[in-house]
């Protein structure tokens, strides 16, 4: 996202138009929302390729206190019980705007982690605010099993009402907001990168609000998995929803039938960044439910990752088997999937299926699946 105002307002019309003419295919993006890759669900704003990064001075308006006042308003907390005002009074607090399906945000995740731990000592303060993009992520279960499982330590503020992020202004997962001791906003940082920027004013604030200046060393981190950044030179597929709200590029006979079983049957082959179901699915708005026993989905795309948000019963695991070009994945499985292609969904999350090794090219996935019931809500692709 571009960092000057007018260049991104030009940025949402221009996309805006674009999406309107459903020109956009292969276009790579960071965050997304609910009408196109450039504007993020529930609040109307651009999230592009490059993340925004403001500063303010320190003499800002007393009124952008109130954010970070907003945070002590969560009705539910993890890690922590509810703060108050004098948990965070003096501190410096880092602000992290999260979901846990998100790919963007787990790539940023290990530095958030990383500085935590590096400066919790030092009065740093790291909140993680979490707000749903998707009903499942609303349960506090899950987004409790979630946090859990990818070692977030960290307070998190449960924002299922969005009351935290109109708060903060906020329109994008990821956000960092860098709150000084003086409980004002005065940096943030939209969408993935500047990591070394991030930390140096993690490192500026803690020196203005103590005694002595922080070292200037940075972290240094070893994503695994879906943490790992994205191949940008080699990314040429967007983020794709399959429910009906949001999706586009779908190439079944037909079309797409809404809140209904239909049997969907496969194209022979695929334009790049097009897909479609085979099976009896039935497409609600946030995603497909596979209503019978087999189903697959198939997707054309030129990226060296491939990851899809998945669900399953309560209780009732989902068996899957992964192709690439037609043939077990082998090396280029991804950590979700085995060399023969095999995995099952039992968590709601979101499932790493390729990580390719070779060289990337066009290729066409498909998965399999071997129980009914799961439910797939959107492809990413790194």
């Amino acid at each position: 996202m571009k960092s000057s105002t007018k260049s991104a307002a030009f940025a949402l019309v221009l996309g805006a138009a674009v999406v309107a003419l459903g020109l956009i295919i292969g276009f790579p993006m960071r965050s997304f929302s609910e009408d196109s890759d450039m504007l993020k669900h529930p609040l109307v704003a651009a999230a592009r390729k490059e993340p925004m990064m403001t500063m303010g001075p320190s003499g800002q308006d007393p009124a952008l206190s109130a954010p970070l006042a907003s945070v002590l308003t969560a009705q539910k907390w993890l890690n922590t019980q509810p703060l108050r005002p004098e948990d965070l009074r003096g501190k410096v607090v880092l602000v992290n705007f999260w979901t846990f399906t998100c790919v963007n945000w787990l790539r940023t995740f290990p530095y958030v982690r990383a500085w935590a731990e590096k400066y919790k000592d030092r009065g740093l303060v790291v909140i993680g605010v979490h707000t749903p993009e998707f009903n499942v992520e609303k349960d506090f279960a899950n987004v409790t099993r979630a946090s859990a499982s990818l070692g977030v330590g960290y307070p998190v503020a449960i924002d299922n009402d969005y009351a935290i992020w109109r708060a903060f202004d906020n329109y994008a997962w990821p956000a960092l907001y860098f709150i000084g001791a003086d409980g004002r906003v005065r940096h943030h940082v939209l969408g993935e990168g500047h990591y070394d920027q991030s930390e140096r004013w993690i490192q500026e604030l803690l020196s203005e609000a103590g005694s002595a200046p922080v070292p200037g060393d940075l972290v240094t981190v070893s994503p695994k998995g879906p943490e790992v950044a994205a191949d940008e030179q080699d990314l040429g597929s967007p983020e794709t929803y399959v429910g009906y709200r949001q999706a586009r590029n779908f190439a079944s006979r037909g079309g797409v039938r809404e809140d209904a079983p239909t049997l969907y049957r496969p194209l022979p082959m695929l334009p790049l960044n097009w897909w479609n179901l085979a099976g009896v699915w039935t497409i609600g708005g946030e995603f497909a439910t596979l209503s019978d026993s087999h189903g697959s989905i198939s997707y054309r795309f030129h990226a060296r990752d491939v990851n899809l948000v998945l669900t399953a019963p309560e209780g009732h695991p989902v068996r899957f088997r992964v192709k690439i070009d037609g043939a077990p994945p082998a090396a280029d499985h991804g950590v979700d999937v085995d060399a023969e292609g095999a995995g099952s969904v039992q968590d709601p999350r979101l499932y790493q299926l390729i990580r390719q090794t070779r060289p990337v090219e066009d290729r066409t996935f498909e998965i399999e699946f071997l129980d009914p019931g799961v439910r797939a809500y959107v492809f990413t692709f790194g």
